[in-house]
């Protein structure tokens, strides 16, 4: 679309009726110049493309950058009186014509009473004009610009014509614009300054083309880059609601007669890092109780998709009452065979509430934590591969038996791992978190946030989740 807007600008001579290929007046010699400067430290100052404010004159030499005058001076010359600066010498036409070609800029006069036009050389470039055709009239200039142009392109030239005709209307001020036009090497912006000048106009225009490009470029590199935060907030919500419909409150509790059990799950602080954790804490026909605690590669919806899948698939085969390391074998079949290029982690088991026997079995994951008379240490865990990593692999079984005061803390990594330490340091200020819990006035739930906090807060790269057995007379 075109637009105008006003603004001094350098006045160009009259037309001499030939094609120099140099801008022919010092005023718009310092334009170029002054385009150049622009081009080279990259500023917008929201001016025609290319003028600006005159060069600054020459200053004197300061005192301390003039010669030392020779001994040799006569003392009739007085010292203090500089050396003559010689004027800069004018730039020659061969440099005009490459700033032209560099800032993209041709020059043009029209004689609105003899009908002249003059065009710099690169004019004919910038409209991909043979130089053979000659100039174009003013009020042809119009009809080189696409179609949708050409109709205020056309306003702005009657608009400075009638500011020649009439020097009152406008005060001889220049009226700016922008139009495209098509060649050989495709639509190209192009900027004009048109200025009213006695019974001329002056024209200088400015290919924009790359600084367009680059506009459109930015644009469309911000529209992608809210379009990819707009998915990622919306399957964050869809995260959010399905681990909220598949997993009970982060705050859970059970209370039984012969334990309280209670959860923490605590989203990574990164919206991003929202993995696929898991736990179950469900009765059993028959008064077992199976605990189990997962954890599924990968962060964001698939994650939990898959979650979901082996969460619930797990639950399901308790209900055949096999041993848990038969269960975890089925559940590695699973894995690999409907989960593609997925891996799990789970730790799992029954808890007999008569014999108090803890029955378990471990796939790649952390074993539990037992605090016993304010004393915690990790269990020995059985052998058991990753789920999803190979097949044909038996997972071992362990047993303890507890006893009323035992506290069991089932866990996933995401509890003792962080970026900033090692892994045996995270483990190390867990056991000891964990033995103060006992001693902790305001209960087991509360000792369940005391000691995430001491060990350093919610994890900001991963999910953790906790679940806590605490065994009563």
């Amino acid at each position: 679309m075109v637009g105008v807007a006003g603004g001094p600008q350098p006045p160009l001579p009259p037309a001499d009726g030939r094609d120099t290929g140099a801008l022919p007046c010092a005023a718009l010699d310092s334009a170029i110049g002054d385009v150049m400067n622009g081009l080279a430290d990259g500023r917008a100052d929201g001016r025609i493309d290319g003028f600006g404010d005159a060069p600054e004159p020459p200053r004197s030499p300061r005192r301390a950058d003039r010669p030392a005058v020779p001994s040799s001076v006569p003392p009739s010359v007085p010292p203090s009186v500089p050396p003559s600066v010689p004027p800069p010498a004018a730039p020659s036409p061969e440099q005009l014509a490459h700033a032209q070609r560099l800032g993209g800029i041709g020059w043009s006069q029209w004689d609105l009473v003899t009908g002249e036009t003059s065009w710099s050389e690169h004019m004919y470039a910038i409209f991909g004009r043979n130089t053979a055709q000659g100039p174009v009239r003013l009020d042809d200039l119009p009809a080189l610009a696409e179609p949708a142009d050409r109709p205020a392109l056309a306003g702005v030239v009657s608009r400075v014509v009638d500011r020649v005709d009439d020097p009152g209307a406008g005060s001889g001020e220049p009226v700016h614009a922008e139009f495209r036009v098509r060649g050989d090497d495709g639509v190209r912006n192009l900027r004009v300054v048109l200025e009213p000048a006695a019974t001329m106009v002056h024209g200088v225009i400015q290919d924009i083309t790359a600084r367009r490009e680059a506009e459109r470029i930015v644009a469309e590199s911000q529209r992608q880059l809210l379009e990819v935060r707009e998915l990622a907030e919306e399957e964050r919500h869809v995260t959010l609601a399905l681990r909220d419909a598949i997993l009970p409150q982060p705050g859970a509790s059970i209370s039984l007669p012969y334990a309280r059990i209670s959860v923490r799950y605590v989203p990574a602080e990164k919206s991003a890092s929202l993995g696929g954790d898991w736990y179950e804490a469900a009765p059993l026909p028959g008064g077992r109780m199976f605990l189990a605690v997962g954890d599924v590669s990968g962060h964001g919806l698939p994650a939990m998709a898959e979650m979901a899948q082996l969460r619930h698939a797990l639950v399901g085969l308790t209900m055949t009452t096999a041993s848990p390391d038969l269960l975890l074998a089925w559940l590695n079949a699973l894995v690999l065979n409907r989960l593609d290029d997925t891996t799990a982690t789970v730790v799992c088991g029954y808890f007999d509430p008569p014999t108090r026997l803890f029955t378990w079995a471990q796939a790649g994951h952390l074993a539990p934590i037992l605090v016993r008379h304010g004393v915690a240490e990790q269990l020995t865990p059985p052998h058991g591969v990753v789920l999803g990593a190979v097949s044909g692999q038996p997972y071992g079984v362990a047993e303890i038996r507890l006893e009323p005061g035992d506290l069991l803390l089932m866990f996933t990594d995401g509890l003792i791992e962080r970026r900033s330490r090692d892994i045996s340091e995270g483990l190390a200020l867990t056991l000891k978190a964990a033995g103060a819990i006992a001693r902790h006035g305001d209960g087991l739930d509360a000792g369940l946030d005391g000691l995430i906090e001491e060990i350093g807060g919610p994890n900001p790269e991963d999910d953790t989740c906790l679940l806590a057995v605490d065994v009563l007379e």
